[in-house]
């Protein structure tokens, strides 16, 4: 489902009934320029640095993640108040606990993100006596502009299986990484994130992106 965020109504909606939200203008202008600020604050780490997760995407360029600071955690917090979310959240049986996990990201030319689904990579797996399960994805964009073959798009993908029992991945969205809008969608999910062209230039693809996570008793 697509739909301007201003127009979106929650009772319409269900993620059970559709996997993928995209609102668009979900954040204001002043919004937008108070994460574009904080990035530039922010203690940025390579692809390069992280040696587990560049293990599990190698070839995918040398993209950058930063840490979200406290109080635009808070203005961040705030804004994620759609009833939908919380509802889709609190449908899971046996819920201990549940929080956020969100950082920045910083996404330059010949940077992309390979196919998966937030479950299979092994980083993502923590040994806790609780483990962390990831059930809402989230990524948002607050670039100030974005063209259409600069490409970074959102690729999210349904799973099938063919007559020889082979697993085929259909698309079922190609979301373009427009400035301000926010795209949700339910894990696990298979997607990955087009490789930005050259034709960038020096412009990134500046996103916010992360889980809306719960934790089950192992």
């Amino acid at each position: 489902m697509k739909v301007r965020f201003q127009e979106f109504s929650p009772r319409k909606f269900s993620f059970h009934n559709d996997p993928v939200l995209v609102l668009e203008e979900f954040w204001t202008p002043q919004e937008q320029a108070l994460f574009q600020e904080a990035m530039t604050r922010t203690k940025w780490k390579a692809l390069s640095e992280m040696p587990e997760v560049s293990r599990a995407f190698p070839t995918c360029g040398n993209w950058l993640k930063g840490e979200i600071g406290q109080e635009d955690m808070g203005v961040f917090r705030d804004k994620m108040t759609l009833s939908c979310i919380a509802e889709y959240i609190e449908s899971f049986p046996n819920i201990t606990q549940r929080h956020l996990s969100f950082s920045y990201y910083s996404y330059g030319a010949g940077d992309c993100l390979s196919t998966h689904n937030d479950t299979d990579e092994a980083y993502s797996r923590d040994r806790q006596p609780y483990r962390a399960l990831r059930r809402l994805a989230l990524v948002t964009y607050v670039h100030t502009e974005w063209e259409s073959d600069w490409g970074g798009e959102l690729i999210i993908y349904n799973a099938r299986q063919n007559k020889q029992g082979k697993q085929v991945l259909d698309v079922s969205h190609c979301i373009p990484p427009q400035p301000r809008s926010l795209a949700l969608f339910t894990v696990p999910r298979f997607h990955r994130v087009c490789r930005v062209d050259d034709l960038a230039g020096p412009q990134r693809r500046l996103s916010i992106a992360g889980w809306f996570m719960t934790e089950h008793d192992t």
